[in-house]
């Protein structure tokens, strides 16, 4: 875990230090299809065990809790390798059963603060049975169908965009910000508040 850790923050410095790009996100080419044509879409590939989605996580969480009805927020978890399995497995499971909000910066603090390495399904059926889930709920979940068929999904969605690193987001499934485009965590915000209006008058100009 440690040199995965080290891997993704030299990461993180070389891709900060590069040259800008002309514009502060990129194209996606073609772009995806989103669920709600009518409605802006703004999806988040992370990994529980990124630091850079840790410390990126509250700007995203003040930005999502200002948002209208109109924008549509989803959180994807990336799955880059084995070691990214477990935490996405997890957090499948959290989506079937309704408990995301309940333990997602819980689980965010366990790993970063706690150090603990959330792998294991008796250590994740403990930490969600401290957050009120039964564990043997969360043992038949964790194996269900479901989670599964989401497993199999993120496996295939983060290539599909072109994501080759978290945090990144995609707006309406035609633009790309990452912390490389942008700049930083905050700027990547600003950029998503721009898309999202940009995105949000098309819409308003498309209707009859």
């Amino acid at each position: 875990m440690k040199a995965m850790l080290r891997i993704l923050f030299a990461g993180w410095l070389l891709l900060v230090a590069l040259p800008a790009f002309a514009k502060p996100y990129l194209e996606l080419d073609p772009p995806k299809a989103t669920e709600d044509p009518g409605r802006v879409e703004v999806i988040e590939f992370f990994w529980y065990g990124c630091p850079h989605c840790y410390r990126f996580d509250p700007y995203l969480e003040a930005w999502r809790k200002k948002q209208p009805a109109d924008v549509v927020f989803k959180r994807q978890p990336a799955i880059f390798g084995p070691h990214w399995a477990p935490q996405a497995r997890a957090y499948f499971t959290a989506e079937v059963l309704g408990v995301v909000d309940k333990i997602h910066k819980d689980f965010f603090d366990a790993m970063h603060r706690q150090k603990k390495r959330m792998a294991e399904e008796e250590e994740l059926a403990e930490f969600f049975a401290a957050h009120g889930v039964d564990k043997d709920t969360f043992k038949n979940t964790f194996h269900s169908f479901m989670v599964d068929m989401k497993m199999r999904q993120a496996e295939a969605m983060a290539p599909e965009y072109g994501i080759t690193g978290v945090p990144a987001l995609v707006v309406n499934g035609k633009y790309l910000i990452t912390g490389r485009t942008a700049g930083g965590f905050e700027d990547m915000i600003k950029v998503l508040d721009q898309l999202v209006a940009q995105e949000r008058q098309k819409l308003a100009t498309a209707k009859p």
